[in-house]
């Protein structure tokens, strides 16, 4: 399998990187991202490019892949609607509609959020924009396209947020994880574990194509 990963620099889609390198099946990894991950391996190949909402000239280097695991993210945090709809669903569909144009085999698996609202009327504005890219991206002819909704993400194996504000909360709750595993255990899921649910859907699929945290601990743990 060949996999293209946008965001492999941030927390989610540095734990997807390392589960790709680390699967026998995976015999190639893009990834595509405004910097560079730092990793070397020999399944890995970058592309580094300041602007990611332009593909115009991408050709085949974006072509031939089975899976893309999208990661790319920003918080909305202090951000306008437009601001954050360019970067959410802006970049997001502007990758998305090219890889369906040159990868008609490809699983698209898009990582969204608890709480995203498909309707288009809820009050939160984040996840009125998140609903809106995930109801564009099931619209696209792809092979398959599944919908992550993860909720609270433990970083493990290094993995850790670029935003300093994170970073401090998860090593404030890094004690408190053991007992929020046992109260939630269908709401807190780890880096390692979906990186690994990415790769299980790309290769054998899903009953849902919109999964909640406890949807992607069942493809786990059936």
């Amino acid at each position: 399998m060949n996999v293209l990963l946008f965001g492999a620099t941030g927390m989610v889609g540095q734990g997807v990187l390392r589960e790709c390198l680390l699967d026998p099946d995976v015999h190639a990894v893009q990834t595509v991202g405004r910097t560079a991950t730092g990793v070397r391996h020999a399944k890995l190949r970058e592309i580094v490019q300041s602007n990611l909402d332009q593909y115009s000239s991408v050709g085949a280097d974006w072509s031939g892949f089975d899976a893309c695991f999208f990661c790319l993210g920003v918080s909305s945090a202090g951000m306008k609607e437009a601001d954050y709809e360019r970067v959410t669903y802006g970049i997001t569909l502007a990758a998305a509609e090219t890889l369906s144009r040159l990868n008609a085999g490809m699983t698209f698996i898009y990582v969204s959020g608890a709480g995203t609202d498909s309707t288009g009327h809820g009050r939160a504005m984040w996840a009125r924009v998140k609903g809106k890219t995930e109801n564009a991206l099931l619209r696209l002819p792809f092979k398959a396209a599944y919908m992550f909704r993860p909720g609270f993400i433990q970083p493990v194996h290094g993995a850790q947020s670029k935003t300093a504000q994170y970073r401090v909360f998860y090593a404030l709750s890094k004690p408190l994880i053991p007992l929020l595993r046992i109260a939630f255990p269908n709401f807190i899921l780890t880096t390692e574990e979906i990186g690994r649910a990415m790769l299980a859907v790309a290769k054998r699929g899903a009953q849902k194509r919109i999964l909640e945290s406890r949807d992607i601990r069942a493809v786990l743990h059936p």
